[in-house]
């Protein structure tokens, strides 16, 4: 199993159907999206790293998949303290670059708003089987068969992305190409991902015309994919964190609603 297909553990939110991940997760973040402040923030984060150890994400692979956020968290935080709009006291001034008691605290809300927003959407994802949510989106959400079925098939591709890149490396420096600088190496070794990957992509989509997948008939389906009691918890447990974070940041006057 790769990084981006790893292999699924057995728990609590594993066994979910992917469609009441996939709302949950959207809650949460129109929630979140709604007001920028460190509280309803950090109340979401605090709330959701209770429920993590029911995800059933191994360590390596939690920290892996999340590695961007905790890159773009603190950078977005610092940018904004150093850049963003002044107000209240100053704190510390360089040139043109000044810090105030609003950048730091807008910086703040915006770096634990990142992680509240990421966090659930990333783990959720990786534990969900891509052809579960294909069987969710088609026959919970009744999204077209063509869509789903299409979408599913790209998404196991993906997969295929880091072998290939792997294999072209270890081609292209066996023809005496590979050794260049580093910008030209990865222009040109981008493009012949591309061109591989549209290739690969047409003989699929040709494949799977062939065998009826493109027909606009309603199909049927191999497994069966239910919306039912636990489904219902998870998308109820995402109100409860939704509705704490706002009552909370509303209660400490921190709430500044976005479109005001």
């Amino acid at each position: 199993m790769s990084l981006i297909t790893p292999e699924i553990r057995a728990s609590t939110i594993a066994s979910v159907n992917p469609v009441a991940k996939l709302i949950a997760a959207i809650l949460l973040a129109l929630v979140l999206l709604l007001s920028i402040d460190w509280a309803s923030a950090l109340v979401a984060l605090v709330l959701e790293a209770l429920l993590l150890p029911f995800a059933g994400l191994a360590a390596r692979q939690f920290w892996l998949r999340t590695a961007p956020l905790w890159f773009a968290a603190p950078l977005a935080c610092l940018t904004t303290v150093l850049y963003g709009r002044d107000s209240g006291d100053l704190l510390w001034q360089a040139g043109f670059v000044s810090v105030t008691e609003g950048s730091v605290s807008l910086g703040v809300a915006i770096g634990v708003r990142i992680l509240a927003i990421g966090l659930p959407g990333i783990v959720l994802f990786a534990t969900t089987d891509p052809t579960d949510l294909a069987d969710g989106l088609g026959q919970v959400l009744r999204l077209p068969s063509r869509f789903v079925i299409g979408g599913l098939a790209g998404l196991r591709l993906v997969g295929l992305f880091i072998e290939d890149w792997r294999f072209l490396a270890l081609a292209r420096r066996a023809r005496g190409v590979g050794d260049s600088n580093l910008v030209s190496r990865i222009a040109g070794q981008g493009f012949s991902l591309l061109v591989l990957s549209v290739r690969r992509g047409s003989k699929l989509a040709t494949a799977m015309e062939a065998k009826g997948f493109g027909s606009r008939r309603e199909r049927t389906w191999a497994r069966e994919s239910t919306f039912g009691r636990r489904e219902w918890t998870l998308v109820a447990i995402a109100v409860v964190i939704a509705v704490l974070a706002v009552t909370l940041a509303v209660a400490l006057g921190t709430w500044k609603f976005v479109l005001s």
